[in-house]
């Protein structure tokens, strides 16, 4: 399977380059997005590759896009992204891998919804008792199911630095109250009808991130990903149980050898051994067959 570390198109402007994806300029109105190999821990871009992951996050985020038109609309445009490049070597890069987007203002937010316990929520829950400033029920177990869905947003940090999480109350000082609940609203709209489907494929979807944007205009519309194992915490339900959690389809292989490695989670980050990328790889290769019944 092709890898592609980074992008290198010389027909349009690059603008940017994240922990996934590159970002190109096409005109005033669009954006040509392309999804990399490149693998991100603990907010730190990995050395090492995971072949054949762009196109994992690109199909997957199209049939969720797809399946969640009814909820908000979305920044695809339905162009073609091989149309706007000019060599083969360039087409290349794209294919299967790349949307073109509308170009809209990011709300500068993580919309984070969780359903189960799990992560840094399970971390701050042990301690207080909350996550995000919510109260939660006593007793409650590593990788439990919440009574409902919570929205608990995130900063949005640069390259290299960490995410924080944030309370509502914070939220709505960053965007103002009546954005805040539209985004609230529209993220716990989103992951409640992804998780219903998700669950008749046999997976769990534990937690998720969305990002929104919006036109002049003021209209949101989901944007970046949706619902992939890069922003989703996905378990398979045949091995779930309470206490404990499940083996995800996503790069917890990843996580757990940094961990184990002994890394202080900083740059430079160290190369990752291929047994642990081939098992990577296959997970994120399960989760687009389960969902999409590929």
């Amino acid at each position: 399977m092709s890898v592609l570390l980074e992008s290198n198109l010389t027909s349009l402007t690059l603008l940017h380059r994240g922990k996934v994806r590159d970002i190109y300029e096409v005109d005033d109105d669009r954006l040509l997005i392309v999804q990399t190999d490149r693998l991100s821990a603990f907010d730190v871009i990995l050395p090492t590759p995971v072949p054949g992951k762009g196109q994992v996050l690109t199909s997957l985020s199209n049939f969720w896009f797809d399946k969640l038109i009814n909820v908000l609309p979305n920044h695809l445009t339905g162009i073609k992204p091989e149309s706007l490049v000019n060599t083969d070597a360039e087409r290349a890069q794209l294919t299967g891998r790349a949307f073109v987007v509308k170009r809209l203002r990011p709300v500068p937010i993580e919309a984070i919804v969780r359903g189960y316990l799990a992560g840094s929520a399970w971390k701050e829950y042990q301690q207080t008792g909350t996550v995000c400033g919510i109260k939660l029920p006593a007793d409650l177990q590593e990788a439990q199911k919440l009574p409902q869905p919570i929205f608990t947003p995130s900063t949005k940090a640069a390259a290299g630095e960490h995410d924080e999480n944030i309370s509502f109350e914070q939220a709505t000082k960053l965007l103002g109250i009546p954005r805040a609940n539209a985004v609230r609203h529209a993220a716990l709209s989103l992951y409640t009808q992804a998780a219903e489907y998700a669950a008749t494929k046999g997976i769990i979807i534990a937690d998720t991130k969305f990002e929104f944007g919006t036109d002049s205009s003021g209209k949101m519309y989901l944007i970046d990903e949706a619902l992939t194992p890069d922003s989703s915490r996905l378990w398979p339900v045949d091995q779930y149980n309470v206490g404990s959690n499940p083996p995800s389809f996503d790069k917890q292989f990843v996580r757990d050898w940094l961990e184990a490695s002994g890394w202080n989670k900083q740059l430079p980050a160290p190369k990752i051994p291929a047994d642990i990328i081939e098992k990577t790889a296959g997970k994120y290769q399960e989760a687009v067959r389960l969902l999409m019944d590929a």
